[in-house]
C-alpha cells in the first residue's frame, strides 16, 4: 500500500523515520502533502499528516487514490473534512496521546501567572532581588472549564487537589457520576466567565466555536482573572483579548496563536500579566512517543483492511 508520511522540519524527522521505516519500510516520507516523493500523488492511497499542514480540498483533489487520511494529533482542523467526506475518504485523528499533558501544561501556566514567575525570574536574571507582593495561590479559586472533551476531564481531575471551585460549560452535559468524581458544576457560558478566576478553553475549532470569546464574552469576564488558552487561536478575537489585557482588564497565558510563529510586534507580546508558549502543551517525549505509536497502529489497521479508530470523517457536518 503507498503510504505518505507529511512531518515539519522542526520535528526529529531521521529518528522518526527510522522507527516509522522499521514498521512501514515502503512508507513515503516528505515535508509537504503534495511534495514529489515516492509514488506519484495519484498513487498515495493513505496520508499521514500532523497538526502543523494543511490538507484542502485541491491537495485532495491531486490524490485520487486516497481513501484514509490519519492526522498525528488532536486537532484536525487543518484538514478539509467536507472534501474528505465528498470523496468517501476516512479520516482519523489521535485523541488519547496527549490530552494528561495538555492538563499538566494548563495548571502550569495558571501557576506561572499567579505566583508571577516570569517577572520575578527576569528580575533575578537582572541581578535585582524582587519583593513578591501579588503572587496568589491557585487554591480557592473558581475554575471555569469551557469544553469537557478528555482534556477538559483530565483538567478537571488533576485540580482536585489544588482544592479549587471547579465550574464548566459544555453543550453536552457530563454523567452526575462523573460530575461527582471531577468536582464539577455544569453552568451556562454567560456564567463560567462571569464566576471565574481562571478560565481555561478546550474546545475543539468549528464555525461554532470559531470566536466563541469576542469582546462582549471578555468584558463579562472579572477584572483581573486569567484566561488560558491551550485549543485554537481561532477561539478568541485576539483582538480584542490584546485590548483587554493591555488595559490591564486581564491576564492571559497562551500558547497557540492566529499566525505561527506569531507576530511578535503585536501589543499583547509587550503587556504585563502575561505567560507565552510555543504551541507545546502537548508536546512531551512521552507524548510524541504515544502519537507515534498510535498512529502507526491506526495506520497498519487501515492497510490490513480494518476499521480505523478515532474517525472524524463520520461526525457531523
Amino acid at each position: 500500500m503507498n503510504i505518505r508520511a507529511v512531518l515539519p522540519a522542526f520535528l526529529p524527522v531521521d529518528e522518526i523515520r527510522r522507527r516509522l521505516l522499521q514498521l512501514m519500510p515502503d512508507l513515503d516520507i516528505v515535508s509537504e502533502p503534495t511534495a514529489s516523493g515516492r509514488y506519484p500523488l495519484g498513487e498515495i492511497e493513505a496520508i499521514v499528516l500532523t497538526t502543523f499542514h494543511d490538507l484542502t480540498a485541491q491537495d485532495i483533489a491531486k490524490m485520487p487514490a486516497l481513501r484514509f487520511v490519519q492526522v498525528a494529533s488532536t486537532g484536525y482542523d487543518r484538514v478539509d473534512l467536507a472534501a474528505c467526506r465528498a470523496r468517501g475518504i476516512m479520516v482519523s485523528n489521535i485523541p488519547v496521546a496527549n490530552s494528561k499533558t495538555v492538563a499538566e501544561h494548563v495548571i502550569l501556566l495558571a501557576l506561572a501567572s499567579l505566583r508571577d514567575l516570569i517577572p520575578v525570574d527576569r528580575e533575578l536574571r537582572s541581578g535585582r532581588w524582587p519583593m513578591i507582593m501579588g503572587a496568589q495561590e491557585l487554591g480557592g479559586k473558581v475554575f471555569g472549564i469551557v469544553g469537557a472533551g478528555r482534556i477538559g476531564r483530565e483538567l478537571a481531575a488533576r485540580l482536585v487537589p489544588f482544592e479549587v471551585s471547579s465550574i464548566y460549560s459544555d453543550k453536552v452535559p457530563l454523567s452526575d457520576d462523573q460530575e461527582r468524581t471531577l468536582g464539577l458544576t455544569r453552568v451556562p457560558l454567560e456564567e463560567l466567565l462571569a464566576q471565574s478566576d481562571i478560565v481555561s478553553l478546550h474546545l475543539p475549532l468549528s464555525e461554532e466555536t470559531r470566536g466563541i470569546l469576542g469582546e462582549a464574552q471578555l468584558a463579562q469576564m472579572k477584572a483581573g482573572a486569567l484566561l488560558i488558552n491551550t485549543a485554537r487561536a481561532e477561539l478568541v478575537d485576539t483582538a480584542a483579548l490584546a485590548r483587554a489585557v493591555g488595559e490591564g482588564r486581564l491576564r492571559t497565558a497562551l500558547d497557540v496563536y492566529p499566525t505561527e510563529p506569531p507576530d511578535f510586534k503585536d501589543p499583547i507580546f509587550r503587556a504585563e500579566h502575561t505567560v507565552f508558549t510555543p504551541h507545546i502543551a502537548g508536546v512531551t517525549q512521552e507524548a510524541q512517543m504515544r502519537f507515534l505509536q498510535e498512529t502507526v497502529k491506526n495506520v497498519m489497521r487501515f492497510a490490513s483492511g480494518k476499521e480505523p479508530q478515532f474517525r472524524v470523517d463520520m461526525q457531523a457536518a
